[in-house]
């Protein structure tokens, strides 16, 4: 009626949320952005030159206690340790549905991946290339957790990713439930997770990028890495946003 257009009725809307509900910093709740400058630069990245290249463990260059090295990915590569500002940003994405916080953990990730490929891998060869790769895919929710948050988080955060190192995003898995895994052990959380992941599509042949928010003891990620295998990838790496240790 007014020649007002979507675009600027949205845009308002935007400016009316913001002015009411401001966006916080997700680390120490000042307003302005959601992950502040200050923030930012005090966030502990793990040095991928120290890194286990095989689990992603923190200062597992040497010597690996978490993975023995016998792990089914070729390679894996963790942002953070999970504690503090790491794992609020998960709670805040995923179970708080902060959904804006897609975009930052993908940087993230592309951050370490970046600095990852400049260093060896278990088999000599950088232990990240995009151009060894044929697609990134990605750890999905299971059918409760995404009727609970209303969306599948590491598929916003995969496709984000996969733009970012110019590869396709193969959404290949899917998840059967299984029991809650935060009170069980090492060898507890891979029975428990065993048989509970499926490849539905043809992945015969290619060299795929793994994508999850949480590396505990990798009981996840090695379930969908034997399935892919097992399907016929050739070859499985990992990136996760946190290392558990």
């Amino acid at each position: 009626m007014w020649g007002i257009t979507d675009g600027a009725l949205r845009d308002l809307a935007g400016g009316m949320v913001e002015l009411l509900w401001p966006t916080r910093c997700v680390g120490c709740d000042m307003p302005g952005e959601l992950l502040c400058a200050d923030c930012r630069a005090a966030l502990p990245w793990i040095d991928q030159r120290w890194a286990c290249p095989v689990c992603g463990a923190p200062f597992g260059w040497l010597t690996c206690t978490e993975c023995a090295r016998d792990w089914e990915l070729a390679a894996t590569v963790c942002c953070l340790p999970f504690a503090g500002l790491a794992a609020r940003m998960i709670t805040c994405y995923k179970d708080e549905g902060e959904k804006r916080l897609a975009p930052v953990i993908a940087a993230a990730m592309l951050t370490s991946l970046d600095e990852a490929s400049s260093w060896p891998g278990a088999d000599g060869g950088p232990r990240f290339d995009p151009c060894a790769l044929d697609g990134v895919c990605f750890v999905p929710a299971t059918a409760e957790a995404y009727a609970r948050r209303g969306f599948d988080h590491m598929e916003r955060v995969a496709a984000l990713l996969a733009r970012g190192v110019g590869l396709p995003l193969a959404d290949v898995l899917v998840r059967r439930s299984a029991r809650d895994q935060r009170e069980l052990g090492r060898d507890e959380r891979a029975a428990n997770l065993a048989g509970t992941v499926d490849v539905v599509e043809d992945v015969r042949g290619l060299r795929l990028l793994l994508v999850d928010d949480v590396i505990t003891t990798g009981a996840t990620v090695r379930e969908a890495a034997r399935a892919l295998l097992a399907r016929g990838a050739l070859t499985v790496s990992a990136c996760a946003l946190a290392r558990v240790w």
